[in-house]
């Protein structure tokens, strides 16, 4: 008897996320499933796509986000992601999750940045998991559980010094309880000020949590400036005190006088991770972006405002422009702004090219969704990697890109049966074309959707279709790392 299928893609250059390269065929997709790949010219679908040639792969993995309150939100505000071919993201980043601590005022920056004061509500992981039971993503969802959110709960928000030895089992203990509700890790955002105060000795105490349940030990590092050195090698011995995984986040040499440092840092990251497992995410783009509060102003640095809440209308404005205009400081003129986000000029593209590179990287956004003017990476990462990087600049070719969004980031993670087309892996897939994908977001309008990717299957069912939009599916789940 012929083989049935509910969907079968047809004549697909095939690149199944293994860092091999593609290869001509067809994907047999029966519920959420893929069920056969390979010669299916037998085979009937209740849905056929021809591909003619096109690239199919398995759908991209964000190993980055900051969409802790937005994939609780439906497919519409999840279609940044989805229109680059997204499929799966990492949630929780940089000290910061939506759980397990309850807020019942706006918290500090940059918690501010990921979740309106309404969604600051979870006092639990298992909560936040729930809700993403009853009211299924439009993605895969991945969570880590933040630091600076554990801290504010645990000390009452007086932050700004070391925690006490019972404030900090207190963080250690929900880290372990969101640990066995199936968070995947603990991540730090000890850059930001607070967690500033933390001392390595105190993340270390909260992070033991983390080797009973194999979890990954994430981190928006202390310095990514001129002390980027010290701070790999605390987070390296943080790794290895509680013998966790390392993911070093957004990896950059920031700030113009580090320019070319990742010389220095990329072997100092190799050397460590021939000794036990170390990864690292990177962005395709010469400019960070986190709250305005994060670092004081300085000429050599052009900032955009992304978003302000006492001055909306400054969003999309340079910095520099409404210091002239109030005629004040760059300073004063960030003050009167905040709370709010900016983006920050302040990388060279000889070291985001160097670290995109480099083996050992995995491809994240770190978008901002809740900013009204965002970062272009919200809607640009993956299609500018393939698009810019691949196709008009030869760093890389396709099949090792895309083994950076998915094969890679699945392993890194520990995400069973996806990041791979392969019979009996979950049915998160891309179409999309090599020859036309490229990121169409920009400085001055980032709210548009890439060139190239044709549609977007998760678990399955469509979720994307290029022209189209979103389709409504909530197709995604809550993942667990399979330690």
């Amino acid at each position: 008897m012929a083989l049935r299928c509910d969907l079968i893609i047809r004549d697909a250059t095939i690149i199944d996320g293994s860092g091999r390269a593609g290869f001509r065929g067809d994907v047999g997709v029966q519920g959420d499933r893929i069920t056969a790949v390979g010669d299916l010219a037998a085979a009937h679908g209740a849905r056929e796509v021809m591909a003619g040639g096109r690239v199919l792969a398995p759908g991209f993995i964000d190993a980055h986000t900051h969409d802790d309150q937005i994939v609780l939100q439906g497919a519409t505000c999840m279609c940044c992601k989805l229109s680059q071919g997204v499929t799966s993201v990492v949630v929780g980043n940089c000290g910061i999750s939506l759980s397990p601590v309850r807020m019942t005022t706006r918290p500090p920056a940059p918690l501010d940045q990921i979740g309106a004061p309404e969604w600051w509500r979870f006092g639990s992981f298992g909560e936040y998991a729930d809700h993403l039971r009853r009211e299924p993503p439009a993605v895969n969802a991945l969570a880590l559980i933040g630091h600076m959110s554990l801290r504010v709960g645990a000390m009452g928000g007086d932050t700004q010094r070391a925690a006490t030895d019972a404030e900090a089992e207190r963080m250690r203990a929900w880290l372990a309880e969101s640990l066995a509700e199936g968070a995947a890790g603990f991540s730090t955002g000890l850059f930001y000020p607070p967690s500033r105060h933390a001392p390595t000795e105190e993340v270390i105490a909260v992070a033991e949590a983390l080797r009973a349940h194999r979890g990954l030990y994430v981190t928006h590092m202390r310095d990514e400036a001129n002390h980027v050195l010290d701070s790999i090698r605390e987070t390296l011995d943080i790794g290895e005190a509680v013998g966790a995984p390392v993911v070093i986040s957004h990896h950059k040499c920031a700030q113009p006088e580090n320019h070319g440092r990742s010389r220095e840092t990329l072997p100092m990251i190799e050397a460590a991770a021939a000794r036990y497992p170390v990864a690292f995410d990177v962005y395709p783009y010469t400019a960070s972006s986190t709250s305005l509060a994060a670092r004081d102003p300085r000429p050599d640095v052009p900032v955009q405002v992304t978003n302000s809440l006492p001055h909306p209308a400054m969003a999309g404005r340079m910095l520099a422009d409404i210091a002239r205009d109030w005629g004040v400081s760059l300073v004063e003129a960030r003050d009167r702004l905040l709370p709010a986000s900016g983006v920050f000029h302040n990388m060279a593209e000889d070291d985001v090219r160097r670290i995109m590179a480099h083996p050992l990287s995995m491809i994240g956004s770190d978008g901002g969704p809740l900013a009204s003017k965002p970062h272009p990476r919200l809607w640009g990462t993956f299609p500018r990697v393939l698009g810019h990087y691949v196709r008009e600049l030869g760093l890389m070719d396709l099949q090792t890109a895309i083994h950076k969004m998915t094969g890679r980031t699945a392993m890194v993670f520990g995400i069973e049966g996806r990041g791979t087309i392969r019979e009996g892996a979950f049915a998160d897939l891309v179409l999309l074309d090599a020859a036309t994908v490229q990121d169409r977001s920009t400085w001055e309008d980032s709210i548009q959707p890439a060139d190239g990717i044709i549609e977007t299957w998760v678990n399955g069912q469509s979720a994307y279709v290029h022209g189209q939009g979103v389709t409504g599916a909530r197709a995604g789940t809550l993942l667990r790392r399979a330690a």
